[in-house]
């Protein structure tokens, strides 16, 4: 599909007491920095945008979905930062190529990529349809790969690669997960040997393991949210704000020594 870019203005600079509605955070700085959020357009993605805005940085999001994009980069402009939203399917290699090179044409630099596209597709075993596990392999490995093959080549010393993973990757309770929990094991076996190929340029990479997050594709008040709260620690769902957070601090300056690393934000639901 084609790309499509809309810019919001810049906003004046904002110095944060505390962490609040916008996501805005106190400790960790990132001015002068620039964000790549692939799959910024859901509500975790918007979230991530407006906590590395509000920290100091320029982000550039990039989705299939319009609305989404319009509201993330409201939600940048509103935190006092300039955004960038690029239409675009992050699994087409070629589109990841255009992302990249519409956010360096617009900021001149990346400093910071996360990956944020995914889905979950569940079905049980003898009725999961191969159509449905080569989408999942597509957006939740290869598009992860494809973004930081295309991403890392414009990074210096200092660079930052996040992945939004699951903490399925470790537990996986129900029938019909099996494959989306395969998809998120490859990525804790992915960022571990990537880790060795960026270290050496001073890069960084990790994955960001989210359980149960009150989002419209899992409301905390939804048909399953009872059953997930009574396998935690802490019997309530989090937010897309907590998730936000963990990623401000690992792509900042004072997370220079975590590299392949896979943190879980779960409630204890891995515990």
């Amino acid at each position: 599909m084609s790309d499509k870019a809309v810019l919001s203005p810049a906003g004046g600079a904002v110095v944060p007491t505390e962490r609040d509605s916008l996501g805005q955070l106190s400790i960790f700085r990132l001015d002068g920095r620039v964000a790549l959020i692939a799959g910024g357009g859901g509500a975790i993605g918007s979230a991530l945008a407006a906590a590395l805005a509000g920290a100091g940085a320029r982000v550039a999001v990039a989705d299939v979905s319009d609305p989404g994009l319009e509201s993330a980069v409201e939600r940048i402009g509103a935190a006092g930062s300039e955004g960038l939203a690029i239409a675009a399917d992050v699994t087409d290699p070629a589109a990841a190529e255009r992302v990249v090179a519409a956010t360096l044409g617009r900021f001149g630099r990346i400093d910071i990529l996360v990956n944020n596209a995914g889905v979950a597709l569940m079905a049980p075993v003898d009725e999961y349809r191969l159509e449905d596990f080569d989408r999942t392999v597509a957006i939740n490995i290869r598009a992860v790969f494809v973004a930081t093959q295309a991403a890392i080549k414009h990074m210096k010393t200092g660079g930052r690669v996040i992945n939004i993973g699951s903490c399925n990757a470790e537990r996986m309770p129900f029938l019909g997960g099996g494959v989306y929990a395969m998809s998120k094991s490859a990525l804790v076996g992915l960022v571990k040997g990537l880790a060795r190929d960026l270290g050496p340029r001073g890069i960084t990479i990790n994955n960001v393991q989210p359980g149960p997050i009150d989002t419209d594709m899992n409301p905390a008040d939804g048909d399953f949210a009872e059953a997930l709260r009574k396998l935690m620690a802490l019997p309530r769902y989090g937010t897309v704000d907590e998730v936000a957070a963990m990623v401000a601090y690992l792509v900042g300056p004072e997370a220079g020594f975590v590299t392949g690393a896979s943190l879980t934000i779960d409630g204890g639901f891995t515990a």
